[in-house]
């Protein structure tokens, strides 16, 4: 199990870090697919986020990824969060047990127990969304950024170093 989550997290890594574009491209991109991961329901996700994507002029890839932050597992746990932070803003009455159970409703798409709790539940969802996004973004968006400098720059020190040792090499066999 934590094999396959350590590979999955360096397939990850590897899109973000040799992704084509500028470091603001790729990272923007991904910023933007965690605003949607948070902000909007599951099933809309990527059809908001790819027609978004081309007129932000972000990286594509980037903006799909991104909006994995929720998926059918970790779903389970974003949601009654985010639902229960934003009624807690909100000043509403929904209690930690009743946003578990809508979330679980959600997921098994069944929308009679979503619907029961009517537009508290979604404002909730939209206020903790917006609250979730105005932290994960910013902190995407440098992650990502840092990451893709720090491996562009690594990867030119190392392309570097190869070309001064076949330098050296070739001044030596010039000298014999």
């Amino acid at each position: 199990m934590a094999f396959k989550l350590r590979r999955k997290l360096i397939h990850f890594y590897v899109k973000i870090v040799r992704a084509e574009g500028t470091p603001t491209y790729i990272a923007r991109g991904w910023a933007l697919g965690m605003f949607i991961g948070c902000v909007i329901p599951m099933s809309a996700q990527l059809l908001i986020s790819i027609p978004l994507s081309f007129v932000l002029r972000c990286s594509k890839i980037g903006a799909t990824l991104g909006t994995f932050i929720t998926n059918p597992v970790t779903v389970l746990f974003i949601y009654p969060a985010q639902c229960w932070v934003g009624n807690k803003i909100i000043g509403g009455s929904l209690s930690w047990e009743a946003t578990q159970q809508a979330a679980r409703d959600l997921v098994k798409l069944d929308v009679s127990g979503f619907l029961h709790l009517g537009g508290d539940l979604i404002a909730s969802f939209f206020v903790g969304g917006f609250l979730l996004a105005a932290v994960c973004t910013p902190l995407t968006y440098f992650g990502v950024y840092h990451l893709v400098l720090r491996y562009r720059r690594i990867k030119a020190a190392l392309k570097a170093k190869r070309r001064e040792k076949h330098a050296a090499a070739a001044a030596a066999a010039k000298k014999e």
